[in-house]
């Protein structure tokens, strides 16, 4: 049986490490302009929405930026010291998110707070969430190759936002169809579950 990641390491086999390390950066740069114009767009919808999903992911856009800067500083010197203040650089973020929405959903689920609709929002989170699901599987095959841990654990910080990008979706659609308006705040604690265990997952390690 051959496991996923072997076959990745495989398919990379034939780059240079030079050339390797070349592509990390690009995806890299690829998700941190992606997110920069994601920020504009959801503070956008989130304000005309009132919706702390679409607020709370344009805050997870915001650490997606910080960690692909922290990903571009850590591949320019892969030094051990440089990797393991990377990591916890992305978890402590992450932890923040967490802390951050669980207080915010909670608070609009005991005022019953009712969002806007956001056809821009469902929009994007859609569209988002497939960009950021391509990016981690490359992210994944180029972190395999160079055996970088924190290019890998950046790819799952793009995965888990290609997650939450479906999560808020699912609840913009149902607060607009089905008018179940705590969909929103319910989408926010599917970020919190997601960030404290990314963050939980890196500091363990």
């Amino acid at each position: 049986m051959r496991w996923p990641v072997r076959d990745a390491a495989d398919s990379m086999a034939g780059c240079s490490r030079a050339a390797l390390l070349n592509r990390g950066r690009t995806l890299e740069r690829a998700t941190l302009l992606w997110n920069v114009l994601g920020v504009a767009v959801l503070a956008f919808a989130a304000f005309t929405a009132r919706s702390v999903a679409l607020f709370g992911f344009g805050l997870d856009s915001l650490i997606e930026i910080g960690a692909s800067v922290v990903v571009l500083w850590e591949l320019a010197d892969a030094a051990m010291e440089r990797r393991r203040m990377a990591l916890r650089l992305i978890a402590a973020a992450f932890a923040m998110l967490a802390v951050y929405l669980a207080a915010q959903s909670t608070i609009t689920l005991v005022v019953r707070y009712h969002p806007h609709h956001s056809p821009l929002g469902v929009l994007w989170t859609g569209i988002t969430a497939g960009v950021m699901f391509t990016l981690a599987a490359c992210k994944s095959k180029v972190g395999t190759a160079l055996d970088n841990p924190v290019l890998r654990a950046e790819g799952r910080v793009t995965a888990i936002d290609g997650v939450l990008a479906v999560a808020v979706s699912v609840g913009l659609v149902l607060n607009a169809l089905m008018g179940w308006w705590w969909a929103d705040p319910a989408a926010g604690y599917v970020l919190v579950y997601y960030g404290a265990r990314e963050a939980w997952q890196v500091f363990t390690d």
